[in-house]
């Protein structure tokens, strides 16, 4: 884990982004627990600040409340506030990784970090008893769970009895999805999983 920024920082510094590198980011979950978001790894950004998917352009949030998941847009370029944490945690909504280790870029993971996360992701569920699991980047959930063929959407395969589902990666890096289309993906999960 990555020692908290400075209070009243308002972004990381390229040293802040460095000294998170091989970095982890605690998971954000709550009691009532229905839809389990599985991002890849932190990046260096999210790392930094403590907060899950913060890097600027990454479209994570706005998807999130377009989808109607939450009621407000989340900015936490910075950092979370308590307010935010407990307002997605309320919405029976949480947030992990496949790969806990801060990386600059995904691809720097090597192919045994996702089957550990996928394990690792197993106990979590078995534990928490979300009712989805929504890996979010579909190539990492083709390393994680040995299906080099799954598509977008709900996968036929569960884990510890949660649906499996595979959604596009909200990364900037990925332009083959909008944010409409996130968006969309997203809204899927959640009505599966009783949250919307």
């Amino acid at each position: 884990m990555a020692p908290p920024l400075p209070s009243g920082t308002a972004r990381p510094s390229r040293a802040d982004l460095e000294a998170a590198r091989g970095t982890s980011l605690p998971d954000l979950l709550g009691p009532g627990l229905r839809l389990l978001i599985c991002g890849i790894n932190p990046s260096l950004w999210a790392a930094a600040t403590q907060a899950h998917f913060a890097r600027p352009g990454n479209r994570f949030w706005p998807a999130l409340h377009d989808a109607g998941l939450t009621d407000r847009l989340v900015d936490c370029s910075a950092g979370m506030t308590s307010a935010d944490r407990e307002h997605v945690v309320a919405r029976g909504i949480g947030i992990t990784n496949l790969v806990a280790r801060a990386t600059a870029r995904a691809d720097e993971l090597d192919p045994a970090e996702f089957v550990a996360g996928r394990e690792r992701l197993a106990r979590l569920v078995a534990e928490r008893r979300p009712a989805v699991v929504a890996v979010a980047g579909v190539t990492a959930y083709r390393h994680a769970f040995a299906q080099p063929r799954a598509v977008l959407g709900r996968q036929d395969q569960e884990l510890c009895g949660a649906q499996l589902w595979a959604l596009p990666s909200p990364s900037g890096l990925n332009a083959h999805a909008s944010r409409a289309d996130l968006a969309a993906a997203f809204a899927e999960a959640a009505r599966a999983a009783g949250v919307l």
